[in-house]
Parts: structure tokens; sequence; C-alpha cells
């Protein structure tokens, strides 16, 4: 019987109204979520993102702004730019997207940005709270898979994991907080030996390596649930996930489309730690004003 596909359009808009209504509520009280996007260069996938995301915030009611700078900005320009954005209160969330020119350090942008207006958790102050457990940010594409599986009624304690991957922006995180569910967490990479005699031992397989079609059927557990991270442009132009979408299909349990799903997601959690930044300054407000 094949797996079923998860429907990522549902889970999305189930999320994104909630967050809507969250959103409609904190503005009445005066303060409405602010998102600021900083792009630099040309990167056609980045735009496709960027446009995303601005209209994501625009249905949910969120504040956004797009500052588009040229590649060949200056690393200054762009740390100046962030210092503005920390400082303005009408900003929540500031996220750099990436890749950044080869010039700019991706690190002393991420450094600069606030730590309570880090929406993409990649600051280290950030990290490190989500290592250890305390409250903050989570990271966008790992804790959108996350609520994907709860979603489905997926129950993480107790299952294997198998993360394929090891970035410092999905897998380590993914494994983190797959940790926090209760799961029993395996990752693997480019050194792991036998990687399908492990992957096969997954009730729970997230693959996030940036490699098109690269799960096989041989890779996976009769039954398993297999989340697709992977978006890659394939020569004919279409998009392909890290996962053979066709050759497992018919040995998983459930699967996830690429595109259409854990995408869609990983702007949806970005969208909630936006109005998560703002309730907090809010609460802030509050309390200085007592």
């Amino acid at each position: 019987m094949p797996a079923q596909v998860i429907n990522g359009k549902e889970i999305v808009s189930a999320y994104r109204a909630q967050i809507k209504e969250e959103v409609g509520a904190l503005t009445q009280q005066g303060i409405q979520p602010g998102l600021a996007v900083v792009l630099v260069g040309e990167d056609p996938a980045s735009q496709v993102y960027v446009r995303n995301k601005a209209k994501a915030c625009e249905e949910a009611g969120i504040y956004s702004e797009v500052h588009t700078l040229d590649g060949a900005t200056a690393e200054s320009d762009v740390l100046s730019l962030i210092e503005q954005l920390n400082q303005n209160p009408k900003i929540h969330g500031i996220l750099v997207q990436s890749p950044l020119p080869k010039h700019i350090s991706e690190e002393k942008i991420v450094e600069a940005i606030a730590v309570h207006k880090d929406a993409d958790c990649f600051h280290p102050v950030n990290v490190g709270n989500l290592m250890i457990g305390k409250e903050g940010p989570a990271p966008c594409t790992p804790a959108g898979v996350i609520s994907i599986l709860k979603k489905i009624g997926v129950d993480i304690a107790g299952k294997h994991a198998v993360v394929i991957g090891r970035s410092n922006i999905v897998g380590k995180p993914m494994a983190i907080l797959l940790l926090r569910e209760n799961a029993t967490v395996t990752v693997c990479h480019s050194r792991t030996a036998n990687m399908a005699e492990i992957t096969r031992q997954a009730d729970i397989l997230i693959a996030a390596v940036g490699k098109p079609k690269m799960v096989k059927r041989e890779h996976v557990k009769p039954g398993a649930i297999v989340i697709d991270v992977g978006i890659n442009r394939l020569d004919t132009g279409k998009l392909a996930g890290d996962v053979d979408f066709d050759d497992v299909l018919d040995v998983a349990s459930y699967i996830t489309p690429v595109p259409g799903c854990v995408g869609p997601m990983t702007i949806t959690v970005l969208l909630r730690n936006t109005l998560e930044a703002a309730k907090r300054a809010a609460a802030l407000q509050s309390a200085t004003n007592r």
C-alpha cells in the first residue's frame, strides 16, 4: 500500500490561521509584530523565498520590511543596516537571507543581530539556549518538521529518529529538537559507513543533505515516516527533494512532498517566532510601564 502523502497545504493553513488570530489580538493591543528580511545579491532561489516570506507576513497581518542590497554592498553597510533594525521598535524579528556574497562573513552578520530579534535562531546565544532547553526562538525548519509530525498524530517519544545531514541550520538542531521530544536519535552524514543499514532502523527518517533523490527504497524501513527537507533544482528546471519520492512511496507509511510541505512550514515557524518575539516585547513594555 502506498504511503500517505502528507498534506502540507492543510497543515500550514491550520497553523497560519492560529497565528493570524494571535497577531490580530496583539495588534489590537497596540503592538503589531514586525519582521525585517535583508537580501544581499541576486540569488534567484533567495528572491523567491523572500517574496514568499513577505506574502506570508501580509496574509498573517505581520508588518514586513524587505531590504534588498546590491551584491557588492560592503560588509560594514550590512552591519550598519542590522544595527538600525536592532534599534527599530517596529521590528521584532530580523532575518538575513543566506547565502551571502563571499566577501561578507555570515558569522559576523548573525552575531550582529540582537538576540531577542533573531527570528531564525542562528545566534550563538539562542543556539546555546536551544541546546540546554531554555526558552527562546526555535530554528525554523527543524521546528516545522516537529510541527508536521505532531499534526499527523505521531507520538515521537520512544521512536528511533534518523537524521541525514549535520548542518548547523537543519541537521544538528533537528537532532536536538527530536531529543527534546524524547526520541532516540542517530545522525548520519557524508562520512557515515553503511548508511542504508542505519537508516533502515528509523521509525522517523529525516533527509536534510542537499543531494537530489539520494534516499532510495533500500534506505527506508517498511512503514517508516519519511520527512524530506531537501529542495534541489534539477537540470530539467524541476524541483526535487533529497528523497526519491517515487521509489520510496510504497515503502513508507507517510511521506512529505517536495515542494509544498516543509518549505511553507519553515515560513510558518518564522511567522510564529516573530509573533513570540513581539509578545515578549509587549510583556517587557508592560512591565516597564508599571
